[in-house]
C-alpha cells in the first residue's frame, strides 16, 4: 500500500515538473526585445507578423499607416480579440508614436448588437483597445484628435498611457476599469470630462485637468479611491450627478468659484475629506451630494443667500464634530434652513470684510483660501481669507 502511495506522489511530483519545464519553454519562446514594424501600406501587418509569431511579441513598435485590420491584429496580440475575449497575446508595450491612423480595411470590433467598429483619420475609434488586459504602456499617434467611447474601457493593467496634444475630446466610458493608472495628464483642448470617463481608475492619484474644462459628467470619477487632491479648473459651472462617489481618498477640496450646482450624490461616500469650501455662486445642492463624508470637520459656505439643498445631502456628517461657517449676518438664515437640520456648530465669518494681518505669536495659520473659496498653497497677491489654529477667520490684504 505504501509503495503505491509513494508511487502516486512519483507520478504527481513528475506532472508538476513537467508541467513547470513547459511553462519556462514557453516563456522562452517570448520575443522580448522591441520589435520595429514599418508598414509601406495600412492592412499589411497581418501579412507581416504572421500568425505564428502574433502571439510571442511583448514589445512593439509600428511605423506607417494603420487601419482596422492592423487594429485587429494588434487588438489580438494584446489579449482581446474582436469581440472582447480573451486571446493567448502577450504584447505589453506598444509604441504607435510614428503611426498613423487611417480609415479603411475590416472592422476591428463587433459588439453584441452585432454593430461594427472601423477606424478612422486621426481618431482612436470606440473600443479600440477595449479589454486588452496585457498592455501596460501604450504611446499614441503624434495626430490623434479624438478618444472614442470605451476605447480604453478595462485595459486594467495600462500604467502608462501619452496622451498627445491634439486632442479635444474624450468618450464616455474611455478609462473605465484602468486601475493601473496611477497619474494621467490631459491634453489642454479637453473642455468637458464625459459620463463615466474614468469610473473606476482606482489607482490614478494623481489627475492633471486643463483650465478648458467647464463640465463634469455624471459618474466620471466614481470609484477612484486612490485620488487623494484634485484641483479643479476655474472654468467649471457645475458638477454631475455621482461623479465623485467613493473617491474616499481626498482629503480636501476647493470648488472653483464659478460652480453653481452640485449634482445628487456627487461626492458621496468621500469619508477622507475633512474641509470643504462652497463658493459664492452656489445656488443649488443635490440629494445625498456629500452623504458619508464622514471625516468633514469644516465647512465654509461663502453664499450670502441659503443655496437650495436636497434631501440627505450631509447625513452621515458628525454634528457635533463638524462646524459650518457662513457669511457674517446669515446666521439666522442658515439656522432656519435645512443646514440648521444637520449642524450644532453654526459659526460666522467675516467673508467680505479685510483685517489687517495678525501679529500674534499664539496662534499659527492653519489654512489660507481665495475670496471664492479656493484654497491657496501661499499668500498670493489680493485678498486673502486665513484660518488660524484659535478658530479665528480672517480676511487679508496681500500686496
Amino acid at each position: 500500500m505504501k509503495q503505491i502511495i509513494k508511487r502516486g506522489s512519483f507520478f504527481t511530483l513528475m506532472f508538476l515538473l513537467l508541467g513547470c519545464l513547459s511553462l519556462y519553454a514557453a516563456d522562452n519562446d517570448l520575443i522580448t526585445k522591441q520589435i520595429t514594424i514599418k508598414l509601406e501600406k495600412a492592412g499589411t501587418m497581418p501579412d507581416r507578423i504572421g500568425s505564428s509569431r502574433k502571439y510571442k511579441i511583448t514589445n512593439l513598435k509600428i511605423i506607417g499607416e494603420i487601419n482596422g485590420s492592423d487594429l485587429w491584429m494588434i487588438r489580438e496580440m494584446a489579449g482581446s480579440d474582436y469581440r472582447g475575449d480573451s486571446t493567448d497575446g502577450k504584447l505589453s508595450v506598444l509604441d504607435l508614436s510614428e503611426a498613423k491612423i487611417v480609415e479603411g480595411g475590416d472592422y476591428y470590433y463587433k459588439d453584441n448588437k452585432d454593430n461594427h467598429y472601423y477606424t478612422s483619420n486621426d481618431v482612436i475609434g470606440s473600443y479600440a483597445f477595449y479589454s486588452c488586459s496585457g498592455l501596460t504602456s501604450l504611446t499614441l499617434p503624434a495626430g490623434i484628435t479624438s478618444i472614442g467611447d470605451r476605447a480604453f474601457q478595462d485595459c486594467s493593467r495600462l500604467t502608462s498611457l501619452t496622451l498627445p496634444a491634439g486632442i479635444t475630446s474624450i468618450g464616455w466610458y474611455a478609462f473605465r476599469g484602468c486601475s493601473g493608472l496611477t497619474s494621467l495628464t490631459l491634453p489642454t483642448g479637453i473642455t468637458s470630462i464625459g459620463y463615466c470617463t474614468f469610473w473606476g481608475c482606482s489607482g490614478l492619484t494623481s489627475l492633471n485637468l486643463p483650465a478648458g474644462i467647464t463640465s463634469i459628467d455624471y459618474y466620471a470619477f466614481w470609484g477612484c479611491s486612490g485620488l487623494t487632491s484634485l484641483n479643479l479648473p476655474a472654468g467649471i459651472t457645475e458638477i454631475g450627478k455621482y461623479a465623485f462617489v467613493g473617491c474616499s481618498g481626498l482629503t480636501s477640496l476647493n470648488l472653483p468659484a464659478g460652480i453653481t450646482s452640485i449634482g445628487d450624490a456627487a461626492f458621496r461616500g468621500c469619508s477622507g475629506l475633512t474641509s470643504l469650501n462652497l463658493p459664492a455662486g452656489i445656488t443649488e445642492i443635490g440629494s445625498y451630494a456629500f452623504y458619508g463624508c464622514s471625516g468633514l470637520t469644516s465647512i465654509y459656505v461663502y453664499a450670502e443667500k441659503v443655496p437650495k439643498i436636497g434631501g440627505n445631502v450631509f447625513e452621515g456628517i458628525d454634528a457635533k464634530k463638524c462646524t459650518l461657517y457662513v457669511p457674517m449676518g446669515t446666521y439666522d438664515d442658515y439656522w432656519l434652513s435645512v443646514f440648521g437640520d444637520y449642524f450644532e456648530n453654526i459659526v460666522e465669518f467675516d467673508a467680505t470684510g479685510i483685517d489687517k494681518t495678525t501679529t500674534s505669536t499664539d496662534v499659527e495659520e492653519v489654512a489660507r483660501y481665495s475670496v471664492n473659496g479656493q484654497r491657496l498653497s501661499a499668500p498670493t497677491k489680493g485678498l486673502n481669507i486665513v484660518k488660524y489654529s484659535d478658530g479665528s477667520v480672517k480676511k487679508v490684504a496681500v500686496r
